[in-house]
């Protein structure tokens, strides 16, 4: 029994070594009834270089990564098909640039509740690492507990 617990409290932070991606600040957007879509928002840092390629959440039918871009003075918003992690720099997930979107949503999302979420990373040699989250809706105002907008 105590080998046990000695090989559990060795491989413990062997497990949390792996962890290539932090996730900062994530938060999801409420909705009003009848609204099919929202924005999830958050900060994520990779130890080493990485791409967020995919999203998934049981609340929602569809999740694209998307990008909002200035083309002759129109705001434009696409599907890109990942999002690149650089060692060590702060990827700002944020209303008004790159984005994750929760679309053909099967219910409305209030303020308060959680969102379950799962993150699809790629590093080095196209391994692939799934950050499992619980997301925090904010108000429709889009005030994150870190600032306005944020």
């Amino acid at each position: 029994m105590k080998r046990l617990m000695i090989l559990a409290l060795m491989v413990a932070p062997a497990l949390s070594a792996f962890a290539q991606v932090t996730v900062k600040d994530p938060w999801v957007r409420a909705t009003v009834a009848q609204q099919k879509a929202t924005g999830a928002f958050m900060q994520l840092i990779a130890k080493q270089d990485a791409r967020l390629i995919e999203a998934h959440s049981p609340v929602a039918g569809r999740v694209e990564i998307h990008e909002m871009t200035m083309a002759d003075n129109v705001m434009k918003m696409r599907a890109i098909s990942g999002l690149e992690l650089p060692a060590g720099k702060t990827v700002e997930i944020e209303p008004g640039g790159y984005h994750i979107m929760l679309l053909n949503l099967n219910q409305q999302i209030k303020a308060g509740a959680l969102v379950p979420m799962t993150l699809v990373i790629e590093t080095k040699g196209k391994k692939r690492e799934l950050i499992e989250l619980k997301v925090p809706v904010h108000p429709l105002n889009g005030v994150a507990a870190n600032g306005p907008g944020h």
